[in-house]
């Protein structure tokens, strides 16, 4: 570390965080270490991920002044109040990417990155692909398949305004705009020939010449977001994770949907809640469109993404 860091400082608030940080299962890089560097980073102007900071473990931080230490103490504070660290520092990590992030959508989260990984290696065999994104929140997931894949031709879509401006402050930091369109409203529907064209202005016939369909949904059942930590739903949008009674009714919906867009031998691809992977399958099969789902697994051996190829 540098000469000029407060050494003492960081030892002491590195033992705050450890001692009273709560930290969740789905943000494994959010380390106490990790969060601090992220703290501090930011306090000095230098604004980073988790996952950044944890990279730079072993460089030299840079040297706070006084009102930047001060500044430091009381983002500490508001992570320890529960406020998520990738809203303080406006930074989350997605596959390599380094994104903006905020209130406006869902924190894009290491489950998704296995949907991501699935989706690329079926995408890099097409040739020009075209893909819809929907519920895309921060633009995560389109913009993954945007970086991967240069000759993939990639819209997003999401029923938040809020979302889609974020999605497109992220299209723009990432040097991907001109890679990525963005449209607002429910589902599928501004894909539709007639509503897309009026809205749009575009003549793009998506029906049965889509490549790839992705979505990431609200998968929490209503009945389980009491249970839910603070963290998430004082802070995270409700729009992007409330699922409904049974926690499928946006899958429901997109699984009887999607093979209107799909061509034949085109990819659905999904992430799932705990447990409910049985339960899409079935829909899946019921559809009569896809053949037998790829699943992929956690490190725990759950299924938390499917890809369905259509028939």
């Amino acid at each position: 570390m540098s000469a000029g860091m407060r050494t003492e400082g960081f030892a002491e608030r590195l033992a705050v965080l450890r001692s009273a940080m709560q930290t969740l299962p789905d943000k494994p890089e959010e380390t106490p270490e990790a969060t601090l560097r992220a703290l501090w980073c930011l306090a000095a102007g230098k604004p980073m991920s988790a996952d950044a900071a944890g990279h730079l473990a072993n460089e030299a931080l840079p040297t706070l002044d006084a009102a930047q230490d001060a500044q430091l103490g009381a983002l500490i504070a508001q992570r320890l109040a529960g406020i998520p660290l990738a809203h303080l520092s406006g930074r989350q990590a997605f596959m390599g990417l380094e994104m903006l992030a905020g209130p406006q959508a869902l924190i894009p989260r290491r489950e998704t990155e296995l949907l991501a990984r699935a989706a690329l290696a079926h995408l890099r065999e097409m040739a020009s692909p075209r893909v819809i994104d929907v519920c895309t929140g921060s633009g995560n997931l389109a913009l993954a398949m945007a970086q991967g894949v240069p000759t993939a031709r990639v819209w997003g879509a999401d029923l938040s305004p809020e979302a889609v401006a974020l999605a497109e402050a992220n299209a723009r930091h990432l040097g991907l705009s001109e890679r990525v369109q963005w449209r607002c409203g429910d589902l599928l529907a501004p894909f539709d020939a007639g509503e897309a064209n009026a809205v749009h202005g575009d003549a793009a016939d998506f029906l049965g010449h889509t490549d790839l369909l992705l979505c990431n949904p609200p998968y929490i059942s209503s009945g389980k977001l009491d249970s839910m930590p603070a963290e998430i739903v004082q802070h995270e949008p409700s729009l992007a994770f409330d699922g409904g009674p049974f926690g499928i009714r946006i899958l429901q919906r997109l699984m009887k949907d999607a093979p209107r867009f799909l061509r034949s031998g085109g990819w659905l691809g999904l992430e799932v809640g705990l447990g409910q992977g049985p339960a899409v399958q079935q829909w899946l099969a019921r559809t009569g469109q896809f053949g037998a789902p790829q699943t992929v697994l956690d490190d725990h051996g759950q299924v938390r993404s499917l890809l369905a190829q259509r028939l």
